[in-house]
């Protein structure tokens, strides 16, 4: 006789289905032995496989359906590749004219930190070099002390004075003409040539002074000028002349200043570095 004592073991490790599946397996073992079938369901591996058998025939087996894995988020759209270097070397934020090539210039620093000779000194050496100041063109010629009439020529190029006379004294003049020439051989030095420097003023009457200190106001009474010791030239034009490449301005003012301060090195003159009205305001000492 089947004995139901059993069925709690059953169900204890099957659901209610598999417990149902169990019990009519377990009817069909009554022809049998009954203490043959009844110690084959009490073995513990008999469970585990009445629970396996029910599992596939529910199909809750591993063949059953598998949820889609999620698809991968798509990889970040790569920036484009940034522009690469320009090849004349241009640094980020340096303004250069439209089809200007670079030349390579000594940094020297701050430019009017390193020409910041006043103008008590340059005053002192220009009225012990210098002469009388004049009052009219005729004076010039009646000095005492020599003046030399300045003209265009190879090393550098007048501008059109409107406050100024084209007078200097021999010291001055052939400083000039050094600064010129110097200038233009360093321009050719670098691979490149065809520009001037240009002088902006020159010799000053004491009514031009007077005049001039209404529009400018770095010109004084006790301007240098006055004694044909002192010129001005600017660094925010050159002259150009059929060049062979067209230089930056910026590049063509640092090597301007190059060549000032190595005549400033040797003593040979005084510099101002004007911003209002862009300028080297240089005086000669005569040595």
């Amino acid at each position: 006789m089947f004995r139901f004592r059993h069925i709690p073991h059953i169900l204890s490790h099957a659901s209610v289905k598999t417990a149902a599946l169990a019990l009519c397996l377990t009817l069909g073992a009554c022809g049998q032995k009954g203490s043959d079938a009844f110690h084959s369901i009490d073995a513990p591996q008999g469970d585990l496989d009445y629970v396996a058998f029910a599992e596939q025939d529910l199909g809750r087996s591993d063949d059953a359906p598998k949820p889609k894995p999620q698809s991968k988020p798509k990889a970040k759209q790569k920036a484009a590749p940034l522009p690469a270097a320009n090849d004349s070397g241009v640094k980020s934020g340096m303004i250069v004219r439209r089809g200007s090539d670079r030349i390579p210039v000594r940094n020297l620093g701050r430019l009017a930190d390193l020409f910041n000779d006043s103008n008590k000194y340059q005053y002192a050496a220009a009225e012990r070099l210098g002469i009388k100041p004049i009052h009219t063109l005729r004076d010039a010629f009646r000095s005492t002390r020599p003046v030399v009439e300045i003209e265009d020529c190879r090393d550098y190029a007048l501008d059109s004075l409107t406050h100024s006379l084209p007078f200097l004294v021999p010291e001055a003049q052939r400083l000039l003409q050094a600064i010129g020439r110097n200038f233009n051989d360093s321009l050719k030095a670098r691979g490149a040539g065809g520009y001037r420097i240009i002088v902006t003023s020159l010799l000053r009457t004491p009514a031009s002074v007077k005049s001039l200190r209404r529009i400018n106001r770095n010109a004084t009474d006790s301007s240098t000028h006055q004694f044909a010791t002192t010129f001005d030239i600017t660094y925010a034009r050159f002259q150009e002349d059929n060049p062979k490449r067209r230089i930056c301005q910026e590049d063509l003012k640092n090597l301007l200043a190059e060549v000032v301060w190595d005549l400033r090195r040797q003593n040979k003159c005084l510099v101002k570095f004007e911003r209002k009205s862009p300028c080297f305001h240089i005086t000669a000492t005569g040595r």
